[in-house]
């Protein structure tokens, strides 16, 4: 997963990254819940427990709720025991990483590779095939279950 944008450049981020969705701060307050502009746009954290999307367990595609675009398919969820919902392996191209150095400490940040959002972070303690567990915020994203 390289941090280029697979979608073009129309919008750069306060990091100076592309982003093919572009709005403005004011767009996106209109447009997300404040507890989604906190999380996608601010780099906040929800609390632990408190997204529905921990329970959720029908088949279909985990989106982001910024742009709607497809992060992690329904069968890569599983129970990390965090309180949020965790992944083993995203769809491919659809978040980009980066060095996360707030709180004096190294994480690597996971961010939709569409318009940016913040999701969550990345971790090396996953189970298999991957052995990665991507650990995100459910206020960020949306879920379409399978038709």
């Amino acid at each position: 997963m390289g941090l280029g944008s697979l979608f073009g450049s129309s919008s750069k981020d306060s990091k100076g990254e592309d982003f093919s969705v572009e709005k403005t701060p004011e767009d996106w307050k209109r447009d997300l819940s404040p507890e989604q502009f906190y999380v996608l746009r601010e780099h906040g954290t929800e609390r632990a427990g408190t997204s529905p999307l921990n329970h959720e367990k029908r088949e279909g595609t985990f989106v982001c709720a910024g742009c709607e675009q497809a992060l992690f398919e329904a069968g890569t969820k599983f129970e990390s025991g965090t309180g949020w919902p965790s992944f083993f392996q995203p769809i491919e191209g659809a978040v980009e990483t980066s060095e996360d150095r707030a709180f004096f400490m190294a994480r690597t940040e996971v961010h939709c590779s569409r318009c940016g959002g913040h999701l969550g972070h990345v971790f090396p303690d996953g189970p298999p095939p991957t052995g990665l567990r991507y650990c995100m915020n459910g206020v960020a994203m949306k879920f379409d279950p399978k038709s």
